[in-house]
């Protein structure tokens, strides 16, 4: 498999996902402003999108949007445990989860990260990010892990995109439990060999 990713971006959380489970994997580094891989590749070839992340399978075929790839990597081992099992409802559960997360929550970082958003559109999304960081530090106040009893794909996208607050400005020691949590999610070995990958270590 190929993972094509962008330090730092949400395409860590699959990186992750695939050092969890000991997968056999190549990471291509691509260049979000160029479209360009490190190899010099056109990434629009891979993803007309020119977003991050895109997982190639070793048939050729290719996937892209998180809640999609984290699933497939997570069926590709379920004995890790980082999915339930297809049809019960705490399957349903995680993919609604994952839904959230890429629909509402990344959503409302996108004028932060824009570097054409303006200083209205800007306050106006950081609002928007503290309330779901707001709710999130209140249901991880008493929660190990975000979806069910024990770790999942949820709790590595989760655990990405609480990195970025630090990065547009927003004060995270409002969210103590968000905190801890990330502390506690930081402390395996496929996170800290993920950031290592990516520079970010």
């Amino acid at each position: 498999m190929k993972l094509f990713a962008s330090p730092g971006a949400c395409s860590l959380a699959p990186h992750i996902a695939l050092r969890e489970i000991g997968a056999d994997f190549e990471l291509t580094k691509v260049d979000l402003a160029t479209r360009k891989t490190e190899n010099g590749e056109d990434f629009l070839s891979v993803n007309p999108s020119g977003k991050v992340p895109a997982l190639t399978l070793d048939n050729g075929e290719t996937l892209t949007e998180n809640p999609a790839i984290l699933s497939y990597i997570a069926d590709q081992k379920p004995e890790s445990g980082l999915a339930p099992s297809e049809g019960t409802f705490d399957r349903y559960t995680l993919l609604s989860r994952l839904s959230f997360l890429a629909s509402e929550f990344h959503k409302a970082f996108v004028p932060l990260f824009h570097p054409g958003s303006d200083e209205k559109s800007k306050a106006a999304a950081a609002e928007n990010v503290k309330q779901h960081l707001a709710a999130l530090n209140e249901e991880l106040s008493d929660a190990e892990y975000y979806c069910g009893d024990s770790f999942s794909v949820a709790d590595i996208y989760l655990f990405v995109m609480l990195g970025w607050p630090n990065h547009v400005g927003i004060d995270m020691s409002a969210y103590p439990a968000l905190g801890a949590y990330c502390g506690r999610i930081a402390q395996r070995p496929s996170v800290g060999a993920a950031l290592q990958a990516e520079g970010l270590a």
